[in-house]
């Protein structure tokens, strides 16, 4: 059984930031020292870990690899978007698997088992998607929660004859989620009114990719977050995560839940924080499309990006996620040329979650403590797998990074490791950098160099959320 100490490093977590060496027998942290009261002789490996944070392997609760959506599918496949999540110090992701309507739900499932396993380079979990709420479906959710560690759902107020519920489907599924201690995940914009938009928008020849964020309005974001949070009311306080959230007046709305104790939570993700509808998504001709994600990024001349932080810092918005989605512009972002309602959504950040969030701190946005809570932490108490992941602690897996706040990383479609052709994050700087990177004891990232494999991922099976009432 293989054995590191890892010295003189700063332990960081929730309970904030404290010097430690952490001892690793096999797959799980053994003990933590005072620095200097570890074992001096033993059959262990030392790593240095001088002037750097030590913190809990990254947990990306919100992911979508191989995902097939609007004629193709997302390009990276478990193989290479684990590995990419890996080199940016996430040892765990939580990825969707899809049942669409008139599909059993168990099925599609099994795909996406089908998809992973001996894939993946890092641990892994699912969500399930319910494209179609009916009695069998709702007894799915019941056998998925008891015997298959999936006590998630993810439902859509959004893409009308894809994976659009109405919301009798959705209270029904939330009184099942409220039965059986699941977690009913929202995206949470109002379909039906974007598709009239979008395709008066269209009419009046208005086709470049700035379009698709004109037409999914900040409004339609707050009116759906509104309305899932009461659907989830008359649930008797269904547990309700509101995913990718963007927008100031979609905030306010489960800040006022929350305010009131109920079971409402949400996650926002990088590209919400830093990127613009007029910068990015308004890009000169069709470039914008890189940047055509939903919900969609908001403009900055309001005051979007810095409600978000401070809603990271006030614990109203709880998780950071990815929603990593990523297509290729050549030929998969292309289907849109002419037609922004063709451009496949989604954006590629598995890679660089850590360090985007990272620089908050650097920047006086976040604590060091939150910076860990909202990456890995919470996610992991989020979604039932607190302790085993999320926290450097005995019994804990010893999924750990290595943190060089004196380094610095240039992100770019160069040296990133994700199956894309273009990256959202092209000449952005983060005043600090992923050293070291260690899943369930073994070293697989060193430096620049990759010493993990396909294949050594486990399926984590998930229990319910620790922060249920």
């Amino acid at each position: 059984m293989s054995s590191l100490l890892i010295k003189g490093g700063t332990v960081v977590g929730p309970q904030g930031a404290i010097p430690a060496d952490v001892l690793v027998i096999g797959e799980k942290v053994s003990a933590i020292f005072m620095p200097g009261d570890g074992p001096v002789e033993g059959d262990f490996e030392v790593l240095d870990a001088t002037g750097k944070y030590v913190i809990p392997g990254g947990v990306d609760a919100h992911t979508h690899m191989e995902l097939p959506f609007g004629g193709t599918f997302a390009s990276d496949t478990f193989d290479t978007g684990t590995r990419a999540a890996a080199f940016g110090g996430t040892t765990t992701i939580i990825d969707f698997a899809v049942q669409r309507t008139g599909e059993v739900v168990q099925d599609g499932l099994a795909a996406w088992h089908a998809k992973a396993a001996g894939e993946c380079h890092i641990d892994y979990a699912f969500h399930q998607i319910l494209g179609g709420v009916d009695d069998e479906s709702l007894k799915a959710m019941d056998q998925l929660v008891t015997d298959e560690g999936i006590t998630s759902f993810k439902l859509f107020m959004a893409y009308p004859g894809v994976f659009y519920s109405d919301d009798g489907q959705i209270l029904r599924a939330m009184q099942k989620a409220r039965d059986n201690g699941a977690m009913i995940m929202m995206h949470a914009e109002n379909g039906p009114a974007i598709d009239v938009l979008v395709k008066q928008s269209l009419e009046r020849g208005e086709t470049d990719p700035i379009h698709h964020g004109l037409t999914r309005p900040e409004a339609l974001e707050a009116e759906a977050t509104s309305r899932a949070i009461w659907l989830a009311s008359v649930a008797a306080d269904c547990p309700l995560y509101i995913v990718h959230l963007s927008a100031s007046k979609a905030l306010e709305q489960v800040a006022a839940a929350r305010d009131l104790g109920r079971n409402v939570f949400a996650e926002t993700c990088p590209q919400y924080l830093y990127l613009t509808l007029e910068d990015q998504l308004g890009a000169p001709g069709f470039e914008g499309a890189k940047w055509v994600c939903s919900t969609p990024l908001r403009s900055k001349h309001e005051s979007h990006r810095a409600d978000l932080w401070k809603g990271l810092r006030s614990n109203d918005l709880s998780v950071v996620s990815t929603d990593h989605c990523p297509f290729c512009f050549k030929d998969q972002k292309e289907l849109g040329i002419g037609d922004f309602s063709k451009i496949p959504n989604g954006i590629g950040s598995v890679e660089h979650r850590v360090d985007l969030l990272y620089q908050g701190v650097v920047d006086g946005k976040l604590s060091l403590a939150r910076w860990v809570e909202t990456i890995a932490t919470t996610p992991a108490r989020m979604f039932g797998l607190y302790p085993r992941k999320g926290v450097v602690a005995p019994g804990s897996d010893a999924d750990i990074v290595l943190y060089d706040p004196s380094a610095r990383t240039r992100i770019s479609v160069e040296t990133h490791h994700m199956n894309m052709d273009h990256s959202a994050w092209e000449g952005v700087e983060i005043a600090g950098k992923v050293d070291t990177v260690i899943s369930r004891g073994s070293v697989i990232v060193s430096g620049d160099t990759y010493h993990g494999r396909k294949g050594h991922g486990q399926f984590l099976r998930r229990g319910l959320s620790d922060y249920l009432l």
